[in-house]
């Protein structure tokens, strides 16, 4: 992602992330492109000193969609004029397996398998690292307790199954039967809903075995007459926040449609994001005073620039007919308000905003459902460049983005670009300081990326023209038959002189008709 640049082919980079101040169920992955979906992604897990919860042992379950396709090919079949509506590409298969100790278990899904001690409490991390699908995700035979979501450590709150869309984390605690007679599964099933098509090969439930011992049956496979989303606003944190006051209120709403190049693209207030040339936080960092404007960063990137410790509330609104999951780099925000239909008048869907509330849930991806709202608030007080994005990945692709730039003159105070970024922006041919277009001004942009743009609606001139040709014909077009119908038809001489000279035409095969020289025949078309 053009916060920064990539690393180029055949170097390195070290980064490093302080823990002192956050711990819990994080993954690492790439964001050039949509890298991470050919697999460039990974759990990372944070141990504070002392865990808030008791438990025994735990595992890492990694649920992820995978496509048999390289995401390349898969980003110019979606983003195509030959796409209209915009259907994503489903899956072929899921990708589902488990990690202990900082190691991987042997195999996949069914392959995979769970070992429990009777007695003993689990906790079980489960991480979302897919490129589009969210899961329904179970333990039959067990209860379920979520003590933990994207790095917040919650009160206990028991559930039967759990939702995880692209880039939600949960934590359960699970304990294990005092009885090894039977053996259970752990149940992951694609939502269907979300894909255009559900071709009849696909496999939509995926299995991990759960074992007490070797030679006990498996019990019978549960399943659930309905399947709800997991309510994270109920969820509450061990930490006491107070719900922030907001100083600043900014409101996105997330459209797709076809633009003005004919694309099916995403937007947030009807910009497509699209990546800056220059990447963002060395604009902020490169442009003295000039860093406050959101202008140099440019129209495209659709920036927003914070002062250090605005207190902002977020309104995302949903006007797709589906969900979305929406992710915020380098925070945590607040849930202050879901709404599940803005445009209804009853107070359940579309509850009042409220203030003073004791301690809302704090998690960094929220899923904000077709035609609702959420309400999330975060302080200014990360000084850097953060983008705030769709995390199912073809809608990034697709410019559902925006960069929020914060405190830029603290950031140029305190933050230092390595030598070795340079070095590698240079390698890659991108500008490491000016603005969106590399250079140090605040009016020149030239070669900065404009557009695509919503497509206009109603008469553009191209229509008329088109509209006020098909009249013409059609007035001729009458004209004409008009004339046959007092007699201007042609005689049996002028029908023998048209036969004439259509035969006279053919004798190259058709060819002088359409304006093509004699000598094609003998051409061979060029190599490109």
């Amino acid at each position: 992602m053009r916060s920064l640049s990539g690393i180029p082919y055949g170097q390195s980079l070290t980064y490093e992330v302080p823990v002192d101040l956050q711990w819990g169920t994080y993954w690492w992955h790439s964001h050039v492109g949509a890298q991470y979906v050919d697999g460039l992604r990974a759990p990372m897990i944070v141990h504070p000193p002392t865990e808030v919860h008791a438990y025994d042992e735990e595992y890492t379950i990694i649920l992820s969609d995978w496509y048999n396709e390289q995401q390349k090919v898969l980003i110019k079949q979606f983003m195509n004029i030959y796409n209209p509506t915009g259907a994503e590409p489903v899956p072929n298969n899921a990708a589902i397996y488990v990690a202990q100790n900082g190691s991987y278990l042997p195999g996949f899904a069914e392959n995979a398998t769970m070992t429990f001690v009777p007695g003993k409490t689990y906790r079980l991390r489960i991480i979302n690292q897919s490129a589009f699908a969210m899961f329904y995700a179970w333990l039959d035979g067990h209860d379920m307790t979520i003590i933990e979501a994207d790095g917040t450590d919650t009160e206990p709150y028991a559930v039967d199954h759990l939702s995880l869309s692209v880039a939600q984390r949960y934590s359960v605690l699970v304990t294990a039967k005092n009885d090894t007679s039977t053996n259970y599964v752990f149940q992951a099933l694609f939502d269907s809903t979300m894909f255009d098509t559900v071709p009849d090969d696909l496999q939509l439930n995926y299995t991990i075995p759960v074992q007490y011992s070797p030679s006990a049956p498996y019990g019978i496979k549960e399943t659930k007459d309905t399947l709800e989303m997991t309510m994270d606003q109920l969820l509450v944190p061990t930490i006491v926040e107070e719900q922030l006051v907001a100083t600043r209120n900014i409101s996105l709403g997330v459209y797709f449609d076809t633009f003005d190049d004919g694309i099916n693209r995403a937007a947030f207030n009807n910009i497509t994001f699209q990546l800056p040339s220059t990447p963002s936080l060395f604009t902020e960092l490169s442009m003295g005073n000039a860093s406050n404007t959101p202008r140099i960063y440019g129209e495209q990137t659709h920036a927003y620039v914070l002062q250090k410790n605005e207190v902002i509330d977020l309104m995302i609104i949903n006007w797709d007919a589906n969900s979305h999951p929406f992710h915020l780099h380098g925070h945590k925000y607040q849930i202050v308000r879901v709404a599940q239909d803005v445009s209804s008048n009853d107070t359940t869907l579309n509850p009042p905003h409220t203030e003073g509330a004791a301690n809302p849930m704090r998690r960094d991806t929220v899923v904000v459902p077709a035609g609702g709202a959420y309400n999330v608030r975060f302080v200014a007080d990360n000084p850097g460049t953060w983008i705030f994005h769709c995390h199912i990945e073809w809608h990034l692709e697709a410019g559902l983005a925006v960069v929020f730039v914060e405190a830029p003159d603290e950031a140029q105070q305190t933050i230092t670009i390595p030598q070795v970024m340079k070095d590698q922006c240079a390698t890659l041919g991108i500008a490491s300081t000016g603005n969106v277009a590399g250079k140090n001004s605040t009016s020149d942009f030239s070669g900065e990326a404009k557009g695509p743009f919503p497509q206009k609606n109603g008469w553009r001139p191209r229509a008329i023209g088109a509209l006020a040709g098909t009249i013409l014909a059609a007035l001729f077009g009458m004209g004409a038959v008009v004339w046959y119908a007092f007699g201007g038809q042609l005689d049996a001489e002028d029908v023998a002189d048209e036969v004439r000279r259509e035969i006279a035409a053919k004798k190259d095969g058709g060819l002088i008709r359409r304006n093509v020289v004699k000598g094609w025949r003998g051409m061979t078309k060029k190599s490109d």
